[in-house]
């Protein structure tokens, strides 16, 4: 009864603190294009070169219409949506092996370690030799740019766990499935969580300036395609959805870390 009550309570308290955790934010992109307009107004610099926010609007209205900002978004999303899976579902499990494996991890750890803090983009050369032109280049410079990350956090999380969770689960002689699935996913949910919402982030950052080299869509090659054009309108209209389409994909990985499994294991530490 007191735990249902104080739930209500943390309930009505953040319906209460909802509109002033909106209207903040928002008064900040407020000041934000009112000094943008200013700058464009009167530093001097051509209309073309520095473009004022009802300008950019405007021509945000004209690439939506014709379904070109669609179109490029959708590619980005795809190739980021495709890449980041692949590297989670080949990462994760692979963190959590080399975290309870202790000697695969001294053979693997080194050669993780030596690969991970090469950028993703030192690969485009390779990447683009490789897989050629198209969406195969990018979608492999973004599963590097998420894979070692995810692998490194998985593996670290998995160590931490209490060694007694260990002991008692060898008490109840559980199968190394069960191990997995009942004591070592739900103990590392919160870190992975946040591995993830650092990695998707990484991700979007990687496939726009992928975009701008190996393929010919996307809103890296808007942006690249727009200069070229010398609409740099078009290229603000490019950045400003980068931000947004980032602003989206980290609420949706914060998302994740409210579920009940991911604060029942909070809860648990």
């Amino acid at each position: 009864m007191e735990e249902h009550v104080g739930r209500e309570f943390a309930c009505r308290k953040k319906m209460g603190r909802a509109p002033y955790a909106y209207l903040v934010p928002l008064a900040g992109f407020v000041l934000l294009a009112m000094g943008w307009e200013g700058l464009a107004r009167f530093s001097g610099w051509n209309r073309h070169v520095f473009p004022g926010p009802t300008t950019v609007l405007s021509s945000m209205g004209e690439l939506f219409s014709d379904g070109t900002l669609i179109r490029h978004t959708v590619a980005s999303l795809f190739r980021v949506t495709l890449g980041f899976y692949l590297a989670a579902g080949l990462g994760i499990p692979l963190g959590i092996l080399l975290g309870m494996v202790k000697g695969l991890r001294r053979l693997v750890n080194p050669l993780i370690q030596f690969l991970r803090p090469i950028s993703p983009l030192a690969w485009i050369p390779l990447a683009m030799l490789w897989f050629g032109i198209g969406d195969p280049p990018a979608i492999f410079l973004i599963f590097l740019a998420s894979f070692f990350p995810l692998v490194v956090s998985t593996t670290i999380a998995v160590d931490g766990i209490n060694p007694t969770y260990f002991h008692v689960a060898a008490n109840f002689n559980f199968s190394p499935f069960e191990r997995v699935t009942r004591l070592v996913l739900p103990a590392i949910i919160p870190e992975i969580v946040t591995a993830l919402r650092m990695t998707v982030t990484i991700s979007w950052l990687v496939v726009v300036a992928a975009e701008m080299i190996a393929v010919r869509s996307g809103l890296g090659f808007l942006i690249l395609d727009s200069r070229n054009a010398l609409r740099m309108d078009f290229v603000m209209d490019g950045m400003i959805v980068i931000g947004l389409v980032g602003l989206a994909l980290d609420r949706l990985m914060r998302g994740l870390g409210e579920l009940e499994g991911a604060r029942w294991s909070r809860m648990r530490h």
